[in-house]
């Protein structure tokens, strides 16, 4: 049972829970790299942990503090909930976190946060604010020295007098005081201006991501596994170093006889990260930013005018940066965040929660994606969104179209790939599509029977159009009816590829 403290806020207990800092264990993996980047950050007035769920924020926090010389740095934490959004709960809170550290401290401030008709908070804070700075020249008193206020969990406040009064308390804090913030999502308080004035700590994601050493010691030592190097990396690369998913992987992995077959099937669909997303991400999402994620997911990079085409909304850009803001799993892609894409595991799990692939729904998606691509000249990307949406009109007009090009930038592979994947009726009827068919598989070195087979196709196909027989112009994929001149060079490229095509010594047709 919890025991409450001998506050209370209009008959609302304050849980002493909440004010404890989370035990750190010496079985976890130690982190010294980032220790030391909140040692450096701890001179500065703000420090940001902001990370989506279950990138070891708390984890990385309560190390510090428990590896910090006694006496050194005294810290006083509070754990954030919902139900702390009310104003005068919320400062409860961080008083008494600091009567933890300096009894006595802040009972001025409480006294008149109790009272009938409270002053307004930024004379509240003043006051603290005043009583703490007074002691920055008295090395003996507790909060004379340096020390350390946590907010974990800051990402449950959404009032907005509560972020007014924290931005007020940032630009007027007490010299001596480090401010540390945990979030899943950047608060909004002036984080630019602290950064231009380098009063800003931060750690992102990219920090916290385990590195390779980090994911063999997490999953060998702390999980149990015996996992080779190869197994480690291989994880290590789905997971991008996401703490919670190499958590949940190593769950998943326990009791299983065929591991490396998990690890190369391990994806966002697995049953605890499924489980795990529901519950820590997804579910707490307004429905405009579920539907956004969902739809988006079939696309493998992200723009906001690209998601505009695919949504059919007009808020891409905004939905994009509130994302990264929130620690929505998206990754920039570029300094001007104008290209963005999905966490991995992410992706895979929004995919398995949206519509399935090749439903109509999922097919005029991909639609609009291959329309948006080819409009802008993006020949490659429109092909895999029409090969997707099972357009294979468009797959083979726009590779007909960009041949050379892909020729010329060597995507032989690319070629031969998406050649492959139309119908076998409508490459033994168009010549030039078998003969890009036999063009692909020769150069990135396919079969070669394959190859002798297509040139028969693109053959017989000139023969028929020669003879008159059977041709319209949706034969030919360029859209123009093939005249003599047309003819000879369809002729010409099938020669060619014959001789490419003897000069490899095929064995003879038996």
């Amino acid at each position: 049972m919890v025991e409450p403290t001998g506050q209370t806020v209009d008959a609302t207990p304050l849980l002493e829970t909440n004010l404890y800092i989370p035990r750190w264990h010496h079985g976890f993996v130690s982190r010294p790299r980032l220790v030391e980047r909140l040692n450096q950050g701890a001179g500065r007035k703000l420090t940001l942990v902001s990370a989506p769920a279950g990138f070891g924020k708390t984890t990385l926090l309560a190390e510090w503090l428990a590896t910090t010389p006694a006496g050194e740095r005294p810290a006083a934490w509070v754990s954030l909930d919902q139900s702390d959004n009310d104003p005068t709960l919320f400062w409860s809170y961080f008083i008494t976190a600091l009567q933890k550290v300096k009894p006595g401290v802040g009972e001025s401030m409480l006294s008149l946060l109790y009272s009938h008709q409270p002053p307004p908070i930024e004379t509240l804070l003043g006051t603290l604010i005043n009583e703490i700075t007074a002691t920055s020249h008295d090395t003996s008193a507790t909060l004379g020295r340096g020390f350390v206020v946590v907010l974990d969990d800051y990402h449950f406040i959404d009032a907005q007098p509560i972020h007014s009064a924290v931005t007020f308390l940032v630009d007027h804090l007490p010299p001596q005081m480090n401010l540390v913030i945990a979030s899943r999502a950047d608060p909004p308080l002036p984080l630019s201006r602290l950064r231009a004035r380098g009063e800003l700590t931060e750690l992102r994601a990219p920090d916290l991501s385990f590195t390779p050493d980090e994911a063999s010691a997490f999953l060998n030592q702390s999980m149990g596994l015996d996992l080779t190097a190869g197994d480690v990396e291989a994880l290590e690369t789905r997971t991008e170093g996401w703490v919670a998913g190499l958590q949940l992987a190593a769950l998943s992995m326990q009791g299983r006889e065929d591991v490396p077959g998990f690890i190369r099937a391990f994806a966002g669909d697995d049953r605890h990260i499924v489980d795990y997303l529901v519950e820590e991400v997804l579910q707490r999402q307004p429905e405009r930013v579920r539907s956004f994620l969902l739809q988006t997911s079939i696309l493998d990079r992200l723009s906001g005018p690209l998601c505009d085409a695919v949504t059919a909304r007009e808020d891409g850009k905004e939905m994009l940066e509130a994302l990264e803001q929130g620690n929505l799993f998206v990754v920039p892609l570029d300094d001007k965040r104008q290209w963005y894409r999905y966490h991995h595991l992410f992706q895979d799990f929004l995919r398995s929660r949206a519509v399935g692939p090749g439903t109509e729904v999922a097919q005029d998606l991909h639609r609009r994606a291959a329309k948006w691509f080819e409009e802008r000249g993006m020949a490659a990307e429109a092909i895999e969104q029409a090969r997707a949406a099972g357009d294979h009109e468009t797959v083979a007009r726009l590779l007909v179209a960009n041949f050379e090009e892909f020729v010329n930038i060597g995507q032989y592979a690319s070629i031969s790939s998406w050649s492959a994947s139309l119908p076998e009726e409508m490459v033994q009827k168009r010549p030039r599509l078998a003969l890009i068919h036999a063009a692909g598989a020769l150069a990135s070195d396919d079969n070669l029977q394959a190859v002798r087979r297509l040139t028969s196709w693109a053959e017989d196909a000139i023969n028929v159009i020669e003879d008159g027989g059977g041709f319209d112009a949706s034969d030919d994929v360029d859209g123009t009816v093939v005249g003599f001149a047309g003819l000879d060079a369809l002729k010409g490229e099938l020669l060619a590829m014959k001789l490419v095509h003897s000069s490899r010594k095929l064995p003879p047709e038996e």
